[in-house]
């Protein structure tokens, strides 16, 4: 052992552990990690942005291309306070990030110094933390930082991934111990537990009596990396698969039997076999209100009606909304692997039986297209919602990372988005955070430079985060913002209209606040990434959109695109 202060020893650790980056903001709390850090700065490089809540989900959105955690870094007080909102996000959608918070020296425990919370425990941020992280550790000492290490990135990586935060009084950055560095961890997916052959059994004989039976994956599906096992699933026995939001790009978005998104929002092939299924098998998914309708029977599904297996590797998550006929706790790509196992010892399950469900859903799937293909090549001013979609489908490589935001154009996505690779279409899905999609997509170049990123992002949601363009700058990250510009809080103005007789109140933008019928207002955005030393550009007509991000893309510098979409054209 040697003699190591506290901060040396975490920076040693970040290095061990292969954690590249730290997304933090300086403060006197966690000043005594700043030197340290920067003696490693070759291999864990520190990126400051201009918000601690941004930082939390630019390592959200790390996690979410890579999955590999990387760590977030913010003060005492106020600074980690501003983390609350990116922690419970990661919780929420299960991202791993090791939140590193400062707290006060321990020898002003319990003495109401500078930002401490002290009014039920000494030194009780924590206790902020805990509904929004999987575990909070608080190591008080430099000899209890190993261990804390140690059991905080485990806890991160395994079983159902999720944020994690260790606080440290800001004396144990400075204060020496003889320590050693903990061995590395191993990473994400090292741990795939399987199904009993008795559970395997069971599902295989339920997709033998099934006559129309569907996947449902989700974002389980997505961290498992389960796509190839279930792809081949699909594809054996010719059944199709329902996706959430953060199941799309498992499978092949362009493939018929990839019926996308179910739910209010969803689109109506995926709604249909989902009420008329007679088998559901479910990996990876937790029937949340939006992908079941708000759970009204035969809106998106009928449950017990309806026979379901349920898999997944929380098992709280098994029955939380529906009693699964056959509840599985195990890892989304183990389990699709021992199905195709199974499957192919018996004769009697093939594409064969399922011939008559793939042609009633392809009548679906044609009347769907009948209902929506028009209007993607509606040429308007303002600029129609699908006509932005579909041009984004056309320019955009196919490789490209998108990160979409809080707000009414992510239901468009949602029914209408055709992402080619996994981990490429980051959604808010959980808790629905704005300013995700906004700050995220910054983290997601860093996690895969060479790629092209662009953040979809409503105007209320831009102007919660407009300082990412100058850090998009200081780190000449080529990130794309397009702002989905319709002057108002747009998916609850919808809601207030629906619900009040067309009546709206605090939900549009007006100069002056003048209200309905006055002039509508937002600031320039593409004046704003102009200042900011980034391109900008204003886009009000439908034959512009291409050209501009065709431009976009090819420059390679960081852009924000003010797209003036037609407010009065509804999910």
């Amino acid at each position: 052992m040697a003699k190591m202060k506290g901060g040396e020893l975490i920076a040693d650790y970040l290095v061990r552990q292969r954690i590249p980056y730290v997304f933090g903001i300086c403060g006197h709390g966690n000043v005594g990690i700043l030197d340290p850090l920067y003696e490693v700065r070759d291999r864990v490089k520190l990126v400051s942005p201009r918000h601690e809540q941004c930082a939390g989900h630019m390592a959200d959105g790390y996690f979410r291309v890579r999955h590999e955690p990387v760590a977030t870094l913010t003060s005492t007080g106020p600074g980690s306070a501003n983390l609350v909102m990116s922690l419970a996000t990661a919780l929420s959608d299960s991202s791993a990030l090791l939140a590193i918070t400062a707290n006060v020296p321990t020898s002003q425990a319990n003495r109401a110094p500078f930002q401490e919370i002290y009014r039920h425990n000494q030194a009780d941020f924590p206790s902020v933390l805990r509904p929004v992280v999987k575990r909070s550790f608080q190591p008080s000492r430099v000899d209890m930082l190993p261990l804390a290490l140690r059991q905080a990135h485990d806890t991160m990586v395994t079983g159902r991934p999720g944020p994690v935060n260790l606080d440290v009084p800001y004396n144990v950055f400075q204060e020496e111990d003889d320590v050693e560095v903990p061995p590395a961890s191993p990473g994400l997916g090292s741990h795939r537990p399987g199904a009993s052959d008795a559970d395997v059994a069971a599902a295989v004989e339920l997709l033998a009596g099934a006559r129309r039976p569907v996947l449902f994956i989700g974002q389980g599906a997505t961290l498992s990396e389960a796509g190839p096992e279930i792809t081949a699933l699909s594809q054996r026995l010719g059944i199709p698969v329902i996706t959430s939001p953060n199941g799309m790009g498992c499978v092949p978005a362009d493939d018929p039997l990839t019926l996308g998104f179910i739910g209010r929002n969803g689109a109506y092939p995926a709604n249909q076999a989902g009420r008329h299924a007679d088998l559901v098998v479910t990996i990876g998914t937790r029937f949340d209100d939006r992908s079941s309708s708000t759970w009204h029977p035969g809106y998106s599904w009928n449950f017990p009606k309806t026979k379901l297996v349920h898999v997944d590797i929380d098992p709280q998550e098994l029955g939380r909304n529906y009693p699964p006929t056959l509840g599985v706790i195990a890892d989304a790509k183990t389990f699709a692997a021992q199905l195709i196992a199974a499957l192919s010892q018996r004769g009697d399950v093939t594409r064969a039986n399922f011939a008559g469900w793939r042609a009633e859903i392809a009548k679906w799937q044609a009347e769907w297209e009948k209902f929506i293909r028009p209007n993607f090549s509606a040429v308007t001013t303002p600029i129609r919602p699908e006509y932005v979609v579909g041009a984004l489908i056309d320019v955009l490589p196919r490789d490209v990372i998108l990160s979409l935001d809080s707000g009414v154009h992510h239901n468009w996505f949602m029914q209408f988005w055709k992402p080619q690779h996994a981990q490429s279409m980051l959604n808010s899905w959980g808790y629905s955070s704005m300013g995700f999609g906004v700050c995220g997509v910054l983290g997601a170049q860093l996690a895969a430079p060479e790629r092209t990123c662009v953040a979809v992002v409503g105007d209320g949601g831009f102007m919660m985060a407009p300082h990412v363009v100058a850090t998009a700058v200081e780190y000449n990250l080529p990130c794309i913002w397009i702002v989905w510009n319709n002057f108002a809080w747009g998916a609850i103005r919808d809601i207030q209209y629906g619900m009040f007789e067309g009546r709206e109140y605090g939900t549009a933008f007006y100069k002056g606040n003048q209200g309905p019928g006055g002039e509508r207002y937002n600031p320039d955005f593409a004046a704003w990434a102009r200042a900011c030393g980034a391109d900008g550009v204003t886009v009000t007509r439908s034959e512009d959109l291409r050209g501009a991000v065709a431009a976009a893309v090819k420059n390679r510098r960081p852009c924000v695109i003010d797209l003036h979409v037609d407010s009065e054209v509804r999910p």
